[in-house]
């Protein structure tokens, strides 16, 4: 499967709005063709909290489907399949909780993303459930995936975590290429 923008259509009037954020019937036909398990919840009080880059390996391998909920967010996803002609390439998009985008990055892909307004929300989907033990990710700053992170001049700030992850070619990816290229996301 590939990643993924999707923007969700809002209702509004002159109360406000209402959108469906996720609809099992729909969303297959947008390309989204997974059961979801858990949800998840994050805030980061600061501009530049970086949290990324995460994968999960298989068999506890996860699929997930972002949003930005209050303030707004650089969302980034990181193609780690070896053997794929896109392998250390990404694609980025801005979640905001006024656009109301959603990015879907599937198995195969390390995600991360970085606040760009205070008290920052961030809710996603869940293929599978967290397994610490197939936990992995590559480092923020990574010379050779060269993310243009919007980071404030005093830099991204990182949990201990996060300090430690490795370059992408020290780490062990236990994704293969499965044909599908990353490609661009739709502007």
């Amino acid at each position: 499967m590939p990643v993924k923008l999707i923007r969700p259509r809002r209702f509004g009037d002159d109360r406000g709005w209402f959108v469906e954020t996720y609809n099992a019937g729909r969303y297959p036909e947008l390309g989204v063709a997974v059961t979801f398990v858990q949800d998840n919840h994050s805030m980061s009080r600061d501009v530049g909290t970086l949290r990324g880059l995460h994968y999960q390996a298989d068999p506890n391998g996860q699929d997930k489907l972002v949003r930005c909920v209050r303030g707004a967010i650089w969302d980034v996803a990181v193609d780690v399949r070896r053997g794929s002609p896109t392998f250390g390439q990404w694609v980025a998009a801005e979640l905001t909780a006024e656009n109301g985008h959603q990015l879907f990055v599937p198995i195969g892909f390390a995600h991360g993303f970085v606040t760009l307004l205070p008290d920052t929300e961030v809710e996603y989907k869940c293929s599978n459930l967290y397994a610490p033990q197939s936990e992995g990710g590559v480092i923020w700053n990574d010379p050779t995936v060269a993310l243009p992170w919007p980071l404030p001049p005093e830099g991204p700030k990182l949990s201990p975590k996060d300090e430690i992850l490795t370059a992408l070619d020290e780490a062990t990816t236990p994704f293969t290429y499965d044909g599908q290229p990353l490609e661009p996301l739709d502007a």
